[in-house]
């Protein structure tokens, strides 16, 4: 074989190898535009879908009676309830959730924490519905026996969140604190500070945004919880607003999934239930657009 047809061979080969390149360029572009395609299909279908319910206006946002039966549709209930069950829950996950970030990140021996920290990240793997049965099961009988009132109540839905909140909080709260330079903590150590005193006055302050990005995240995962909290809090037919702790509520939710059972398409009613997955759609992107502020703004730092 000359030299002239070995590089007429090759310059073929070079020629298919990007032809390939371009190929699978493209391929790979339109399967990362389709996943944006996808969200803004859903996002419209339940924009429009949702409108009927919208444009009730006062009636609709500002309501106090969620009660399908006489067509009223307020949610202004289901949203105070919604917010009262997850921040409650992000409160417990942060009384346990920051110590022990803390504890890992500057205090644990390694051993311990190769123990510990897997074992809260295999928290995100247990399906929620599984552990909104062990919450049926043991806790609302615990809270029932114990305290009074049905057992499905806001404090069994703070407990079975703040379970399902902790591995956010702890794994991002101690890679923020981990993230810290090193040459902080020297320096305070090297000017006399103690452990704790460097760890409560230099460390945390300077971690203090990737471990709100944790909180307004796990807040976030709070609030768009279906099936475990469906599980424990009791829904009653009608929402109203708690008075106590132990009173069983309705959240946004629980509401769509026992609702969607039974609506008639077309309805106002199934638009209502739509313009509440707009509402919580809204309301988990604005926590999550919050998140990733506060991480990139750490970065910064």
């Amino acid at each position: 074989m000359g030299v002239l047809e070995r590089v007429r061979i090759f310059k073929f080969w070079k020629m298919g190898e990007s032809i390939k390149e371009r190929l699978i360029e493209k391929l790979l572009f339109l399967l990362s535009l389709s996943s944006i395609l996808i969200v803004f299909f859903i996002i419209v279908f339940m924009l429009k879908e949702g409108l009927p319910a919208f444009a009730l206006g006062g009636e609709f946002f500002f309501g106090m009676t969620w009660h399908p039966a006489t067509n009223q549709f307020g949610i202004l209930i289901l949203v105070l309830c919604t917010f009262i069950v997850g921040i409650g829950a992000l409160v417990l996950a942060t009384i346990i959730g920051i110590p022990t970030a803390v504890f890992l990140a500057e205090f644990s021996p390694e051993w311990l924490r190769n123990i510990i920290k897997p074992c809260v990240e295999m928290l995100v793997g247990i399906p929620s519905v599984v552990i909104g049965f062990f919450g049926l099961m043991v806790l609302v009988i615990f809270i029932r026996d114990t305290f009074g009132g049905w057992g499905e109540s806001i404090l069994a839905g703070w407990i079975i969140l703040a379970i399902m909140t902790l591995p956010h909080v702890i794994s991002i709260s101690e890679d923020a604190i981990r993230a810290v330079p090193k040459a902080y903590k020297e320096a305070s150590l090297a000017l006399g500070a103690t452990h704790l005193q460097t760890v409560t006055r230099v460390i945390l302050p300077n971690a203090r945004s990737g471990i709100l990005a944790s909180l307004i995240l796990g807040m976030g995962n709070a609030v768009g919880e279906t099936m475990a909290v469906l599980m424990v809090i009791g829904n009653p037919e009608i929402p109203f607003i708690p008075e106590s702790v132990l009173e069983p509520v309705r959240v946004l939710t629980s509401t769509i999934v026992i609702e969607a059972a039974y609506m008639i398409w077309g309805s106002t009613h199934q638009h209502a239930l739509i313009a509440l997955g707009v509402v919580l759609f809204v309301i988990v992107a604005l926590l999550n657009a919050i998140t990733t502020v506060m991480i990139r703004k750490g970065m910064v730092k």
